[in-house]
Order: C-alpha cells, then structure tokens, then sequence
C-alpha cells in the first residue's frame, strides 16, 4: 500500500463555508466487474459534494482485500493510474467523507477494514448513529480497543461480537442494535452488501452496469459510468449480492419511510433522482412556491450560488421577475495554495462571490438562497449587493427557519448559533441588512416536493430542523445531558 499522504485544507474554508450546512459523506459499491476500483473512483468522484475532507476505496481480487484511504478530494488520489493499479478485484466500496463525528485525521477516514473470525470485512457509512457513543462506551468497557473515533467502527465490532452462523445474519444482528441514520455499503471476500436504516433517512439506490450490481447514494454517480438506475434500495432493507444472485432481506417491523428532506433542499446534485424525483425540479417548484407565499415588488431575481440556483429560477419562473446573475462564484477559491495574512481573510465572502455590477446597480433585487444557518454569510452578501448599487435587497430563503440541531448525519451548530432559533424574522432581517425577508413555509416545502403534510405530529420527512420532530431516539445527546462528558477518546466520537 502507498504511504498515505495529507491534503493541506485552504484556511479560507471556515470563512466561507461555515455558515453553510455540510452532509456527512457519501457511498458507493459494485459487484462483479473487472475494474471495479476504477469505476467506484469514478462514482465517488460524482459524489464529491457530500464529502471534500476525505476518501477510501477497498477492493478484493480473490485472494486478499486492498485498500487506501487517503486526506484530501478523490482526484488528488485516485486519478492516479498507479494508485487504481493497487486496488485490483472485482468487488469495491469507496467512500467520501466530511466529519460530523471524529476529527478530520487519516484514522477515521473509510471505508473501514478488519479481519474477523468470519473473514474480512469492509464498511463504509453514510449518517449518523444517534447512539453510536453509547455502544461505542459499553463495547470499550467489555475491552474493546478502538482504533478511530467515528461511530462507524462501531459497526465492525457489533458484527465481530454475533454468534450467528450466516454473516448476513451477524451483520442484521449489528444492525438491530443501531439507532439514528446509516446508509451502509459492505463487503466480505464474497458478497456485497447494502443497508438502509428502517426509516431511510439517508438516500441509497441500486444500479446496474452491464450486469454488474452498484449500490451509491445518489443515481448522479450512476450516470458517470453509464449505469443504468434500476431502484430505490428500500427503508429497513439488506440487500446482499453473490455469485448466486441477489438476496433481499427486510428484518425489520415496516414502517411508512422518513427520508431526510435536506436531501432536496441542499445536499444531493441537482441532476440526481431522490425517491423518484428530479431533485432540480424540486428546487425549481420550492422557488415557485416561495414566490407564491413571499412575493417581492423588485427588478431582478439573483441567486446566491450555486445552491440557490433552481430555487431563483423557479422563483423567477412564478413571479415574472427577470432571472439574472447578479453575484459571480469563484469555483477555484477552495483549491488555492495561498496562505493569507489577517487583512486578506478579513474579505471573507468576497473570496468565493463577487458582485455583478453590470446587474444589480440600482436595481431592486430579490436575493434566493437554499437556507439560512447562523446568518454570517447573509450579511456580507447583502452587504455586496448594496456597495455595487442595489437600490433594494428582498431576501428570501427556500426552505423553513433551522431552529433545531440535525443529529443524522448533517453538521449543524448548536442551536444557540442557529439565528432561526434565538430570533424573531424581523430581527434576522434587520441583524442581515436586508429591506425584507422570508421563508418558505413547511407545508410550502412539502407541497414542492409533491406531498401534502397530513400531521405535523407524524410527518412523511425527516424535517426536525425546521419542526423539532426528531424521527429516532437521541440516546446519545440524553445521556450527555443527564451526566458530564467523558474525556479524552471517547468524548472525540460525540
């Protein structure tokens, strides 16, 4: 294995994107192909929006598993020939993380391999395990020794501990034991395996390449190979492929799924399919919804970009408001080697936008981002908008206020630093600068998404960020309440 190596991460990211929400990571899985490392590089490289800190792939030729984890984006490694030539087999996970449990260090980077007594075995994970610290304090009290501080090495011990013959029955005996979101991709050295959590939270599809089966989480990685989608992997759902064919399990009660409504408003790519739906068009129908809910007497429609791009043309679309690019995105920003001195990080969000004097100079301008978190990054971007002439700044977010923390897998501040959650609309709008602002409602959002909210008690989506309806159990975050936090280690994983 090539000595791993570390990515130095641009110091301009906590400026510019700490006021953004970031998904945990993203999954991809295929059977039976020849080049099956190269294709899953390929995947995780459609899926580099959900994870930019880190990525792995481990493979198995027949004889022995491969594997290399590195820091870093996927084409910093595993554009590499020589890098794919190190990972030969016909079966392959991968994995790109952003950290939501654990630091960013090369330990905690999947997807993760052990040897156990069944033989070896891999896992990559995308969630968050409500309580993985709980199992992960009970399993070092019984001697286990952990080796990172993600909740998903977790997994791996749960299925070492089964005493069931068949692996596919230890690893629903570690399943059982879980609560929170997972989207998994597994393999041993003769099957492939993917799980969803029984209330599938976390997106996970099933997809095919000249007969070989694919398991990703998002259908974008599936139109990068030329892999045709064959299903949404279902809620509660095990699926495992072999040499015989494919096997579906469903070990859990049914119940009706709560897939996370982030998944449209922010985290997927806009040309993927999440539960059958075009994930622009959504986007496209949350802006027209707004406009219909917040309208705007204003000259121009601006999306902040990219994230709020869909939403200002369907905005613009409904509101017959011109639709203009009035701020410009400097995509290279995050890949700069410069090391800037105080007064250059003090520009802060005009790094990565810049306003399009030609467009907003005195005009009055409806601004559309995706959502709001702590607000920062509103303020100097509606402070942009005035100093390049805007007459007028109507701000309007396409998603509900955030007022509650995400515990599944999305980084989300304490709610204290969530301005939805400490402030009225009016003060939110007098703290960003703007002449107004709004918010799409939920039942706004749940009508973009072609849903009516039947019971605000019993929602169809997992949406506790605008609702406080948390879906699963908070075991971990109860006990933290109840008792101090543990130190050292163990406190790392919270």
């Amino acid at each position: 294995m090539t000595a791993p190596t570390e990515r130095a991460f641009s110091v301009f990211d906590p400026t510019l994107d700490g006021d953004r929400l970031r998904e945990e990571c993203g999954v991809f899985g295929i059977y039976g192909h020849r080049d099956a490392a190269a294709v899953t590089a390929l995947g995780l490289h459609a899926l580099q929006h959900r994870g930019e800190e880190a990525a792995g792939i481990v493979s198995f030729d027949g004889s022995r598993f491969h594997s290399e984890r590195r820091l870093g984006l996927v084409e910093d490694t595993f554009s590499k020939r020589h890098i794919i030539d190190q990972l030969p087999g016909h079966i392959a996970i991968g994995h790109v993380r952003y950290s939501t449990t654990g630091g960013t260090v090369l330990r905690n980077v999947q997807p993760f391999f052990a040897e156990l007594a069944a033989g070896g075995f891999a896992v990559g994970h995308n969630g968050n395990l409500t309580n993985g610290l709980t199992l992960r304090r009970q399993l070092v009290d019984e001697g286990a020794m952990m080796h990172s501080t993600s909740d998903t090495e977790v997994i791996l011990h749960l299925v070492a501990r089964s005493r069931r013959s068949r692996f596919v029955d230890r690893f629903i005996d570690a399943l059982r034991l879980l609560e929170g979101s997972y989207s998994l991709v597994a393999m041993t050295n003769k099957k492939l395996i993917a799980a969803r959590d029984p209330l599938g939270i976390r997106p996970l599809v099933l997809g095919d390449l000249d007969g070989s089966p694919i398991v990703t989480s998002e259908t974008c990685a599936l139109d990068i190979i030329g892999a045709k989608y064959v299903r949404d992997i279902e809620n509660g759902e095990v699926l495992v492929f072999d040499e015989h064919g494919s096997y579906s399990h469903k070990p859990f009660p049914p119940v009706p799924p709560r897939p996370c409504i982030f998944e449209y408003i922010y985290f997927s790519r806009p040309d993927s399919m999440v539960g059958g739906r075009s994930v622009y068009e959504v986007r496209k129908a949350m802006g027209s919804q707004l406009a219909h809910e917040s309208p705007a007497a204003a000259d121009v429609v601006v999306p902040v970009p990219d994230s709020g791009v869909p939403a200002a043309i369907g905005y613009a679309q409904a509101s017959g408001i011109p639709y203009e690019l009035g701020i410009i995105r400097n995509h290279y920003v995050g890949r700069t080697f410069i090391q800037p001195t105080q007064s250059i990080r003090e520009l802060g969000v005009r790094l990565k936008h810049n306003a399009n004097r030609a467009v907003v100079a005195g005009k009055r301008i409806v601004l559309i981002d995706d959502s709001l978190v702590r607000g920062t990054t509103s303020v100097k971007i509606v402070q942009m908008m005035r100093e390049a002439g805007a007459t007028e700044v109507h701000f309007r977010i396409a998603s509900p206020p955030i007022t509650h923390p995400d515990y599944y897998g999305i980084d989300t501040p304490e709610r204290e630093k969530l301005l939805a959650a400490t402030h009225t609309v009016e003060e939110m709008r007098q703290i960003i600068g703007a002449d107004s602002l709004a918010f799409l409602s939920v039942d706004g959002i749940y009508r973009a998404v072609g849903e009516e909210r039947r019971d605000p008690a019993r929602p169809q989506f997992t949406d506790h960020c605008f609702t406080g309806e948390y879906p699963t159990p908070l075991t971990d975050k109860t006990t933290a309440d109840a008792a101090p936090r543990r130190p050292a280690l163990l406190a790392e994983a919270s």
